[in-house]
């Protein structure tokens, strides 16, 4: 199956699955749960659960046993959007096309949109099948981690006090081992322990995914500088404007290129472990290095 066909049959796997565990929006309180709901279904790439499924497979596993990781993942990855787009935060009007959460619904109703979601995505994970090697507790203990202090809202953090300043390039990188790659790579592992992968198969899954989140992340900052908003889906040249650490503002456009490229490959030598079954998330990561969006 070529990879596009792959990938939306996977994305309709898990937007299925998100509409069923999300609370209905007629349920009360309504306004909450439909901004839950606008939020998550604002039309996505669904990168990290399209992650968790094909760590799955690489790991022989059934993709549908890490559905809910998969879930539980986009809900905390969606949390993180609302609450970065509020205006004591990265302040931005558009996401994915749309007005953002706190454009529609009120800022005070985004912070509890966010809070619900973060929340959500631990009752969702609990339903993950524990195997004989991962607990209930492990999937939970993953997830926890990529969005604790130290990573999710760590790199925030640090994303939000480096505006204005002179970072180094390893401050750059700190920033984004928390802020994107935590979660991504969390993702990977989360599919694989749902296959009762090794330690082995996820140590590559752990190396495979540090790689990748940063080379999507340099990525992510070469598109804000050379696409419109209109292609992004949200506020083009942001992170210029409020002086933010970026990969083109501290090693310049073509070494950015460069250096997404050198890590995409990085991933995927790290994949070498898993075999042939590793090919989805080979081709993914391909995918994203040509990316214009």
């Amino acid at each position: 199956m070529p990879l596009k066909s792959y990938l939306a049959a996977r994305a309709a796997a898990v937007d299925a699955a998100l509409d069923a565990c999300l609370p209905p929006a007629r349920q009360r309180p309504t306004t909450l749960h439909a901004a839950m709901r606008y939020s998550v279904f604002a039309g996505g790439k669904r990168l990290r659960p399209l992650l968790c499924l094909a760590a799955a497979e690489a790991c022989g596993g059934d993709p549908a046993n890490a559905l809910a990781a998969a879930c539980a993942v986009e809900l905390m990855h969606t949390y993180s959007l609302v609450h970065d787009d509020l205006p004591c935060m990265d302040d931005d009007d558009l996401r994915r096309g749309r007005p953002t959460c706190h454009k529609v619904y009120g800022e005070g109703m985004a912070v509890l949109c966010g809070d619900a979601l973060l929340t959500h995505s631990f009752a969702v994970l609990v339903q993950s099948p524990v195997t004989r090697r991962y607990t209930t507790g492990h999937f939970m203990a993953a997830l926890a981690e990529a969005g604790d202090s130290t990573h999710l809202i760590g790199g925030q953090v640090m994303d939000l006090e480096g505006e204005g300043k002179s970072l180094s390039r390893r401050d750059l990188v700190r920033i984004h081992e928390a802020k994107t790659a935590a979660l991504l790579t969390a993702a990977l592992r989360l599919g694989g322990m749902s296959a009762n992968a090794t330690p082995a198969k996820l140590a590559a899954l752990n190396a495979f995914g540090h790689a990748l989140g940063l080379a999507f992340q340099v990525i992510d900052d070469i598109l804000d500088v050379t696409q419109s908003t209109e292609i992004l889906g949200k506020t083009a040249g942001k992170d210029q404007a409020v002086e933010k650490a970026t990969y083109p503002a501290i090693l310049g456009l073509d070494a950015s290129r460069r250096e997404a490229a050198r890590l995409t490959r990085r991933a995927m030598a790290a994949l070498a472990p898993l075999g042939t079954k590793a090919v989805r998330l080979s081709e993914i990561a391909s995918h994203l290095l040509k990316r214009e969006y």
